[in-house]
Formats: C-alpha cells, structure tokens, sequence
C-alpha cells in the first residue's frame, strides 16, 4: 500500500477540523482497511497487516515502539494514518536502526494534517534512518519541507518492463485510457505489440539458455550463509539485513499465496547470485504484474543477474502473468536490464526519500556508491 495524493489546505475550507492524534492499535485494523478502500489502496487481510510488527524480529528487538499513527475526528472515527515499520540496516560495523512508513492515507476533508501525520513519523528518537520507497507526486513536496533527500543511486522515476501476455497488457493499458471499445481494440494492440517485440529482438534477448537459474522454495541455511559473506565483501555499502530470518519475514505471506519468487544461481552446494520477483497487480486495471525487487551476488558479479531474469520471465509467459518489471538499480545491474532490451514508462514521482538523523551518517549517505538501493527497501516490497 502506498501514499494517497494529498489535497491542499483550502479543500478543508468551511469544514469543522479538530482531530485527536495517537498511535495506532491492532484493535484499529477495521477502521483504517476502511479508510485505505475508499482511496483504491490494496486491502490487506487482519493476519497480513499484524504480521508486519507482530512476527517482525526487529519489533520484538525495540521498546515502546509505535505501529504507527492515526487522526481520529470528533466522533472518535479513524480519517488518517500513517504506518511506522520497523528494519535492520548495516553499514560497516554499524547497525542502523531504520523505519519505513506504510499507507499515509488521510481523508479528503482532513487532507491538511497529512503534515502533522508525517511529522508524527519523522520525529521519532530512536531511529537511525528513515526510508520511504512508495512516494508519489503530492506526498514527494512533503517529504521535501521534512528535508528528506532523494536516495543517490538509481533511476527512481522510471521503471523498465517487458511485456509477457499481449493480449492482457493491451486491454489494461486500455483500460487506463477507459476507451469504450477497449474490448475490441485490445487484439489488434496486442498484435502490434507483439509484432514490433519480435522485430527488436526481445524475445531472442531474453531467451533462457541452459539450466543456470532454478527456483527455490524456501530461505534455507543457504541463505545465511551468503547474507555474512555479503557483509564481509562490501563492508562500506548500506545493506539491509537479508538474513534467513528477515527474507522469510519479509515474503513469508507472498510465497505462501505463490505471489513471491526466489531464483538462485549456485556454485555448487552454495548460493553464488538470488533474485527475488515479487507480484504487484494493478487491480483498478486489471494488471498482473510481476517486479524484481531485489538482486545479490556474493562478488558483485552483475551478469549472473541476465539468466535469474530470463528463467522469471518464462515463467510470467506460461502463467499469463502481463509484464516483468524492474526499476531503481545501480548502474552495473541496469546495464544487465538494459541488454535484455525492456521497453520504458515514465513514473509520475521520484519514488524514493531518506532521512538519517545524525550528521556523520547523512554525510556519508551522500556518496551514490555507499547506495545499492532496491524495492527490499522500505516498505515496497512488503
């Protein structure tokens, strides 16, 4: 779930405003699902939203620490919230502390304390960093006056993707345009598609050769075991924990339901190179989408990223998935993506914003090669 677009002060005019601000409850899951349903952000199951703090490590590592915020108006009904996700980040020797926020959401006659929600989030003490990864337009001008920077490495207003069902792209893409015929023009769209896919070699560029890649079913041993040399290997980069214990937190629901993806390279009975492709539709049009969001190897070796992409995107073919999409990568993993020969859409925002709280670690967080940003970041992937 992401940021609503955000109304200006004057939309409040001649409205009755007096709202009372606490933190968030397990016990407000009806009320802030209903909040988020009105404004078309993907509803959640009880069990999903809990799990986010209830079977998260890092929670159980942390006091007092705040699920997140809500506005409730004077008949004491929840109009805003604000989610406060607790993660472990590495940089060198240092742990860092970092939140992510989750579903800002404010009702439109309330759209004028979305300020005091965010204000809410960033003045917490105990954090090191905080990260936002599903910014849009009107909450990126916020995060702006909160002196939030855009993360240094990474195209973030533009995501790569190819098509893997026609026919289903194109009546979705339709359906955005909310065309009358959509219907009927999707066929003789997807056959355009198509036709000019095969004359720029997509499907050549992206053909599996070999059985290098597989699939995996579970974080296994192997996993912590790569996540500890990765640490030895780039110990001047900022790296989310990807220990055993945190990946199978972070997708455990996903790969429950078959909407998450693991794909590994080995090197024998160890890991060399993981790819995890997580399902992200479009419900308002009908989109099924599958993203890449996130990508290691033990040396930094880039071109074993090529056939985790390939074999993913066989398998989008089979199961009609309508498009794989990347975005936000350091160069060497884009220069992999670009050769596989994906077409571009524009974003309508840049999607990422960080703030660290003290000035040695935002002085550092300067530099783009201490970054090796990814949808694992934040909060969207969860």
């Amino acid at each position: 779930m992401g940021y609503h677009n955000m109304a200006t002060m004057s939309e409040t005019a001649g409205i009755k405003l007096g709202l009372k601000s606490r933190q968030a409850t397990f016990d407000d899951y009806e009320e802030i699902t209903a909040l988020a349903s009105r404004y078309r952000l993907e509803p959640e199951t009880r069990e999903e939203w809990v799990h986010l703090w209830a079977n998260n490590p890092v929670y159980h590592q942390l006091r007092d620490w705040p699920i997140g915020w809500v506005f409730e108006n004077e008949e004491k009904r929840i109009v805003a919230y604000i989610g406060n996700v607790p993660l472990l980040y590495e940089l060198g020797d240092q742990r860092l502390t970092v939140t992510a926020s989750r579903a800002l959401v404010v009702d439109v006659p309330y759209r004028s304390y979305s300020f005091q929600l965010l204000n809410q989030f960033f003045k917490q003490k105990q954090v090191d960093l905080f990260l936002d990864t599903t910014v849009n337009a009107e909450a990126s001008k916020v995060h702006e006056v909160f002196r939030a920077l855009r993360v240094p490495m990474g195209t973030w207003n533009e995501a790569a993707f190819w098509i893997t069902n026609y026919r289903g792209f194109s009546a979705s893409v339709l359906a955005t345009k909310e065309f009358k015929a959509a219907r009927w023009l999707s066929q003789p769209l997807s056959v355009g598609l198509f036709l000019r896919d095969r004359m720029e070699g997509r499907f050549w560029k992206t053909r599996c050769n070999g059985n290098e890649a597989s699939f995996c079913s579970q974080f296994d041993e192997r996993f912590d075991d790569f996540w500890q040399q990765l640490r030895r290997n780039f110990p001047q980069r900022l790296l989310a924990n990807r220990s055993r214990e945190m990946l199978s937190w972070h997708f455990k629901r996903p790969m429950e339901n078959g909407k998450a993806w693991v794909l590994t390279v080995d090197n024998g009975s160890k890991l060399a190179a993981y790819a995890i492709f997580f399902r992200q539709d479009n419900s308002a049009s009908s989109l099924k989408r599958m993203r890449l969001v996130d990508f290691q190897a033990l040396d930094g070796n880039a071109e074993l990223l090529r056939p985790l992409i390939c074999l993913a995107l066989a398998r989008c073919r089979s199961e009609g998935i309508h498009m794989l999409e990347c975005m936000g990568f350091a160069p060497d993993k884009q220069r992999v993506i670009e050769a596989l020969a994906p077409h571009r859409r524009k974003l309508t925002s840049w999607r990422y914003f960080y703030k660290a709280t003290n000035r040695q670690l935002a002085e550092t967080l300067k530099d783009p090669k201490v970054w090796d940003p990814s949808c694992f970041d934040g909060d969207a992937s969860l």
